[in-house]
């Protein structure tokens, strides 16, 4: 499948041209950094909002055994989208990915809806198998990733303004300076990085 480098893109919109107080330098650290888009299996589902607390439990778990820097992250609903670096010299995101996913189906109560495939297999039915991943190969592809992660929540009709949602990173960001409180409000956006226009699928084992 066709690898687009450096596309997460919020075109044609005032938040993809505005001046920001953004330094991207500084939050960036060495290693290989990835862009993810995990789904949910229910898309019309609110479990990850309504169990954020289990989905950060998860991230905990994963993050004391096996490092990985947050770069930016906004959970939706029924989906998530993230940027990680990982250490140097250590490419494994997918077992990363593989252990958030069963920890946090570990600590759900059973009673979603599975396939027979599933059921043969024991397992749950809580994610896709699939998810979405992009390598960020330079300052200009990171900061097009995060800011389509930040924007995601207004994309969707969950807010009205990026300041507005609460699961996202967004609010470290204007915490830090590096972005304004008003950053994404009300923008003009078209694109679908992740989503249709997707630059590599891989799959759970």
């Amino acid at each position: 499948m066709q690898n687009h480098e450096s596309t997460c893109v919020v075109a044609n919109s005032p938040i993809s041209t505005r001046s920001r107080m953004t330094n991207y330098h500084r939050m960036h650290v060495p290693g290989v950094t990835w862009f993810f888009t995990v789904n949910l299996a229910e898309r019309r589902s609110r479990l990850l909002v309504e169990r954020i607390d289990t989905l950060r439990e998860a991230l905990r778990y994963v993050h004391a055994r096996h490092p990985f820097r947050i770069e930016a992250m906004a959970v939706l609903p029924d989906h998530l989208h993230a940027v990680w670096t990982l250490p140097p010299g250590d490419a494994d995101y997918a077992m990363r990915l593989r252990l958030m996913k069963s920890w946090f189906s570990r600590h759900i109560p059973a009673g979603e809806c599975r396939r027979a495939s599933r059921i043969d297999k024991g397992e749950r039915g809580i994610w896709q198998r699939r998810y979405w991943e992009h390598m960020v190969r330079d300052e200009r592809g990171l900061e097009r990733c995060v800011d389509y992660v930040h924007f995601n929540p207004v994309k969707h009709g969950h807010a009205a303004r990026t300041a507005d949602w609460p699961h996202s990173t967004f609010h470290r960001f204007v915490a830090k300076g590096w972005l304004p409180a008003d950053w994404g409000v009300a923008a003009d956006y078209s694109g679908s990085f992740g989503e249709r226009d997707n630059p590599q699928v891989s799959q759970d084992p």
